[in-house]
């Protein structure tokens, strides 16, 4: 009888230590971090710094640390799970060591910065394995919001949003008493011309929203599909929202005073739009929840 009870201990302690046999000594662990670190620190301090001095994409600061909660509400998952480290993860290593390489000499700051993705998914899969990756590969795969687009997309992105937030501003504000007549992106007014400028496109309100759209929705919903909506959602929201700013922008103009189209009340319009684009989400989650009530309760 007490064979029966020392086995399965014996076959467990067998086990786990097989597992942790298996897997490579924390010191090199931390060498290779600190490596790391020494390697990239350049281009995080550069990065912290756009983040700081570009709010286009302030957001940044928050997706390292949704990032590393997200890891920290799955640690009664990554401590069930047994190392099971393999050397696949050098070809990742290698992979972001390149592209770090051809980053910097071609002054390409996006793929200099990406290839720290690649860093740490090589170190993950080489200490830990691919069970302990795919727990966590969607905080891993967050982590790429917080790098800056670059600058060649950011302006193909920018002008058609500009365009669009014009024509749809130029739509309704006649309907509302204000002639317009646009020209590309500038709408001229009876008493002045207003110029739908880069930060009245939605592309910063578009990156910040879709972070948190997807930090939302992963927050308040397990379904997929609506986490799926919520974050592609972002998108017309802050088109939308933008051109509802370019309209307000438009009768403040029209039926106050032309100055207050510029200086504290246009800055202040920002906010007012970002303000809208997350209510506009809350309210499209809220009909999704009321027309799948029994799905949102079974969530």
């Amino acid at each position: 009888m007490s064979t029966n009870v020392v086995q399965p201990e014996v076959a467990s302690a067998s086990q786990n230590s097989a597992g942790t046999a298996t897997a490579f000594p924390r010191w090199q662990l931390v060498v290779l971090g600190a490596l790391s670190l020494w390697i990239y620190w350049r281009t995080l301090a550069h990065l912290a710094l756009q983040w700081w001095r570009d709010p286009n994409f302030s957001h940044g600061f928050l997706v390292p640390i949704f990032a590393a909660y997200i890891v920290w509400r799955k640690r009664d998952q990554l401590a069930r799970s047994v190392p099971q480290p393999s050397w696949s993860g050098v070809a990742f290593l290698l992979a972001g060591i390149f592209m770090l390489l051809v980053g910097e000499m071609g002054a390409e700051l996006f793929l200099a910065r990406s290839s720290l993705l690649l860093l740490i998914a090589g170190l993950i899969i080489l200490d830990l394995g691919w069970p302990f990756f795919r727990v966590v590969v969607f905080p891993w795969a967050f982590l790429l919001l917080m790098i800056p687009i670059p600058t060649i997309v950011f302006n193909k992105i920018t002008f058609p949003l500009q365009l669009l937030a014009s024509r749809l501003a130029a739509a309704v504000l006649p309907t509302l008493g204000v002639p317009v007549l646009r020209e590309g992106n500038i709408i001229n007014l009876s008493s002045i011309a207003l110029e739908v400028a880069e930060a009245c496109s939605g592309i910063r309100s578009l990156m910040s929203l879709l972070a948190l759209a997807i930090m939302y929705g992963y927050l308040v919903d397990k379904r997929s599909w609506v986490r799926w909506t919520l974050a592609i959602s972002a998108v017309p929201i802050a088109v939308f929202a933008n051109a509802i700013r370019v309209i307000g922008t438009g009768l403040l103009v029209q039926y106050w005073d032309p100055e207050k189209a510029e200086g504290y009340f246009h800055e202040s319009w920002g906010w007012l739009t970002f303000v809208l684009s997350l209510f506009l989400l809350y309210l499209l989650h809220a009909a999704i929840r009321w027309h799948r009530p029994e799905e949102a309760k079974a969530s």
